[in-house]
């Protein structure tokens, strides 16, 4: 029988070589098959780096404590399923292992898709995600101290090649939005991805400009047209969305992006003190001219501040009703 890394090097190359095909019936089986291999070279990693525990402690799915008989525990396994996707990331971050976690998501979402019978990616965009799984598996054998150009032989030049070409063409993208004068630094060329296909190879139509109002981006991958202002408000969230939310969750304020007052995008940037999406700079008094305390932003776009703080607004409000 095959040990679990000869399958995982089996899986490789056949998801390679269904990829390769460049047609739309073989790519369920190369995401399949190439998904599945990762995922078992992941395993074997765990298993050789603690090459003195029982494999299926490592990474068996679900460990109980049952008695020793002689006054402690041991962990024994429950029932024979491995590791999943999420739990190999997580173990092997417990395990010291790098492992790309965030290229191989997109992937696991379509095999999911997949595996459901549907699935609203393109053939490029599932060749791309395929891609990007090509570092991941050198990553982990070279971690295993093996050999890639003996293990897959001409696979591995293959794979080199179809990597090279993603990269050159990724660079080829964003060489075309890198003289862009951006309204905020948080943008730059590296902060779009298409809406249709999740695509990095996002390109501007028209090189040489360098206005961003002007800009007009195409995907690469599948074709798909990008309003900039549309784009630019998505690389916010992307980027400053999480911060949102834990403030939300944490403290109950709004920040660190606000809903723009002149172009009504939420893309209003706390700290920048202006709009990623339309260049418009905030233009208010951000002390109290009471108290000395600072004015919250959304005070000011509630129109609520009037020059005081949300405290000594309320003293002024309440000191007129009282009269």
């Amino acid at each position: 029988m095959p040990s679990l890394f000869e399958n995982a090097i089996s899986s490789v190359r056949m998801g390679f070589e269904d990829f390769q095909q460049q047609d739309s019936d073989r790519d369920v089986s190369a995401v399949r098959n190439f998904y599945a291999g990762v995922l078992l070279l992941a395993k074997e990693a765990l298993i050789r780096s603690a090459p003195n525990a029982d494999p299926m402690m490592v990474i068996g799915a679900k460990m109980k404590p049952v008695a020793d008989g002689a006054g402690g525990i041991e962990m024994k396994q429950v029932g024979h399923t491995t590791v999943d996707f999420q739990q190999i990331a997580e173990r092997a971050k417990d395990f010291g292992i790098t492992l790309d976690h965030k290229a191989l998501k997109t992937l696991n979402t379509i095999r999911n898709d997949m595996e459901h019978h549907y699935t609203a990616e393109t053939s490029n965009a599932i060749r791309e995600a395929i891609s990007k799984g090509f570092p991941v598996v050198a990553s982990l054998l070279r971690q295993m101290d093996e050999d890639p150009v003996e293990l897959l032989e001409d696979v591995w030049a293959r794979m080199l090649q179809t990597k090279e070409l993603y990269d050159h063409q990724l660079a080829e993208a964003r060489s075309t939005l890198e003289n862009v004068k951006w309204f905020s630094p948080a943008i730059n060329n590296e902060s779009f991805r298409c809406d249709e296909c999740q695509s990095e190879l996002i390109e501007q139509l028209e090189i040489e400009n360098q206005s961003q109002k002007a800009v007009e981006l195409r995907c690469k991958t599948c074709g798909a047209l990008h309003d900039i202002d549309d784009a630019v408000e998505k690389a916010v969230d992307r980027l400053f969305g999480g911060d949102s939310y834990i403030r939300a969750k944490e403290t109950g304020e709004s920040g660190p992006i606000f809903t723009c007052p002149a172009c009504e995008r939420e893309a209003l940037l706390e700290e920048e003190g202006g709009c990623a999406a339309c260049g418009e700079a905030l233009d208010y008094e951000s002390e109290c001219m009471r108290c000395g305390e600072g004015i919250g932003i959304q005070d000011y776009l509630d129109g609520l501040d009037e020059g005081l703080c949300s405290y000594c607004s309320y003293v002024s409000e309440k000191a007129m009703r009282d009269d």
